[in-house]
């Protein structure tokens, strides 16, 4: 006799076939992150899932986005991959001294989907395909007003939301200085809470042992006690995500 988790499943196939699309090519832990995403609703799920098909179909053609359409945003040198944390997720590391408004959004928004998908593939090492996770650190250390960008921030999250979910693990955000705290808090209105769950300001001391112990030596770099080296984020390769 099937358990409830296998019908939740089969009901979401079936929900999935009646929005005329297919499931064809993903296996059961992609239609999970979709599940659980929506508190094991098939029908939600289902609807989630097909618009996450059409918008890959449409924003990600090739099946990953080429360095030569992102290139303003590379050049900014901000993101870098960074090892692995205790638990063996992919941690990257974002400074956001580095960025700035971008004048391009369509080409922003790309530049996310690149990261997120290198990302996630960075944690496929022979597993089953389709559950990955990952670290997100955002370290604020000199930053100045002209690298504050609220819509962007929340543009990230949105794609992250909608079309990526289950895929965050944690997000760590360091050094926030004071005058972006009230920025946070115009953000944070626009998240789900299962994201907000997710993200955590380091600040006192007893947070930053806390990050440090969860991250792991592994997954911080040496200017934060740890053993991971810094590799760019168009230097990282990975093939194609594929789900």
């Amino acid at each position: 006799m099937a358990n409830l988790h296998e019908v939740k499943l089969s009901q979401m196939n079936e929900a999935i076939k009646m929005l005329g699309s297919s499931t064809e090519k993903y296996g059961d832990p992609t239609l999970e992150r979709f599940l659980i995403n929506r508190a094991m609703d098939p029908k939600k799920a289902a609807k989630m899932f097909v618009e996450w098909q059409k918008w890959r179909t449409s924003f990600v053609p090739l099946g990953f986005i080429p360095d030569s359409e992102i290139a303003e945003q590379l050049e900014e040198r901000k993101i870098f991959f960074q090892g692995f944390s205790k638990d063996g997720h992919p941690v990257m590391s974002l400074n956001a001294n580095k960025h700035y408004p971008a004048k391009d959004r369509d080409q922003y928004k790309k530049f996310i989907v690149q990261f997120l998908d290198k990302a996630i593939a960075s944690g496929i090492k022979g597993k089953e395909i389709g559950n990955e996770k990952i670290v997100v650190i955002v370290d604020m250390q000199k930053l100045a007003y002209k690298n504050v960008d609220a819509n962007g921030f929340i543009a990230a999250f949105k794609i992250l939301q909608n079309y990526y979910p289950e895929r965050l693990a944690k997000l760590y955000m360091l050094n926030m200085p004071w005058f972006f705290r009230s920025v946070w808090k115009m953000i944070a209105l626009a998240l789900e809470k299962e994201t907000l769950d997710k993200v955590m300001i380091v600040s006192s001391e007893k947070e930053k042992t806390q990050f440090m112990a969860e991250v792991g030596k592994d997954g911080l770099p040496k200017e934060l006690g740890g053993n991971a080296k810094l590799i760019a984020l168009q230097d990282v390769e990975t093939p194609p995500l594929e789900c």
